[in-house]
């Protein structure tokens, strides 16, 4: 068999530039290690930048998204018992959206089940050969051996997939910040305590309070990276983010049972170069920031626009200016990402190692933020996304 563009990874940035592609006559195929169950199941981000929300309409698979997402103008900051609101629209023009990536990779897979170019799931020992000139990949379905031959391969599969790990040994530099605290976060069928976020910064630890809808809320709070989710029942995480919030806030908090918790720890890391012969690495296969900034789904849908400019260029007029700058153009943006995510993570949660004047720091730090209308615009403008 053969395609025009493989793709590794069925998650939003794969099936994002699979329909983009698919958009404009582009053949590709995409292949998934998990089944179409699993895949949904998933719980991740839900902030989308104006520009991944661009995208999703470019791609024809925003109309779900404007009617049930959330759109925000702003969020809060909270410290010193008090709630202070980032106007994203007044300072920046631009809005976020609140939209569950389950949603937005629904919405996806469904596009494509519909135009009849359903993922490949259950694709197993998924194998990346020649990819430095005559790029094929091989991959085994009930019990059955399969090979595709393509002219360039994307790799969506994320920090643990197969594509990253197929570039030859000392090819790609790394960089990478691991943070000394997780995040422990609840799903529950409660609604939200505010019709916006709220980023905490408190004595025993940040906390934010998000939501997926206007019925379903999606909480966290900083927990040491040793902890374990089932020393947590759910009382106990509601006593603690309470204690975290703003009386008013806390009082606004509606409890319930959770429906789904867990730890995730946070880091920082950058591969580079993004590309390697005809393979494109793509969002968490490349690159992973802290949940923080809200970046690491749109940081992937950014990477698809730059990889699907370059694609469409060399399929309309044979250049290969666009996919040889493709790691480039992507990799100013990603640093710019980064560098706004590791801000945010220093300047919200506590640190082990912060002491008395790591504390003053952030508490100047805030106090600055929200009375310098420079440094609201600087962190909106970055909130918001950056231009591409």
């Amino acid at each position: 068999m053969r395609t025009q563009v493989l793709i590794v990874g069925s998650g939003p940035s794969g099936l994002l530039l699979g329909q983009l592609l698919a958009g404009i006559g582009i053949d590709n195929v995409i292949l998934e290690r998990v089944d179409r169950d699993h895949l949904l199941s998933r719980v991740r981000a839900g902030v989308l930048e104006q520009g991944t929300v661009e995208l999703l309409d470019e791609a024809g698979a925003g109309e779900r998204m404007h009617a049930e997402g959330l759109p925000h103008d702003g969020f809060a900051v909270a410290f010193d018992n008090r709630l202070h609101r980032i106007d994203l629209h007044a300072l920046t023009g631009k809005r976020v959206m609140v939209y569950g990536q389950t949603e937005m990779t629904r919405d996806l897979v469904e596009k494509r089940e519909q135009a009849g170019l359903t993922p490949v799931f259950e694709a197993a020992n998924v194998a990346l050969h020649d990819i430095s000139s005559n790029p094929f990949v091989t991959y085994e379905k009930d019990g059955q051996s399969h090979r595709i031959d393509c002219d360039f391969i994307a790799g969506c599969d994320g920090y643990h997939g197969v594509s990253r790990k197929s570039v030859p040994d000392g090819a790609l530099q790394s960089f990478e910040r691991v943070y000394p605290f997780g995040w422990l976060g609840v799903l529950a069928e409660v609604p939200p305590a505010s019709h916006e976020l709220i980023y905490a910064n408190h004595e025993r630890g940040f906390a934010l309070c998000s939501m997926r809808s206007m019925t379903r809320s999606r909480y966290y709070i900083q927990c040491p990276i040793d902890e374990k989710v089932e020393d947590w029942s759910d009382d106990r995480f509601w006593d603690e983010l309470r204690r975290r919030l703003p009386e008013a806030s806390a009082a606004a908090v509606t409890t319930g049972p959770s429906f789904e918790k867990s730890i995730a720890p946070l880091r920082s890391f950058v591969a580079e170069p993004m590309q390697f012969g005809k393979l494109s690495l793509v969002g968490d296969a490349a690159h992973i920031v802290p949940p923080t900034g809200a970046k690491g789904l749109n940081l992937a849908a950014s990477d698809v626009r730059y990889l699907f400019s370059g694609l469409r260029e060399f399929y309309a007029d044979g250049s290969m200016a666009g996919m040889d700058a493709y790691s480039g153009r992507a990799l100013a943006r990603v640093w710019k990402a980064v560098r706004f995510s590791w801000w945010m993570t220093t300047m919200l949660h506590r640190f082990p190692e912060g002491g008395a004047f790591g504390q003053r720091i952030q508490e100047a730090e805030l106090d600055y933020l929200v009375h310098s209308r420079a440094a609201s615009t600087a962190l909106a403008e970055n909130y918001v996304g950056l231009p591409y």
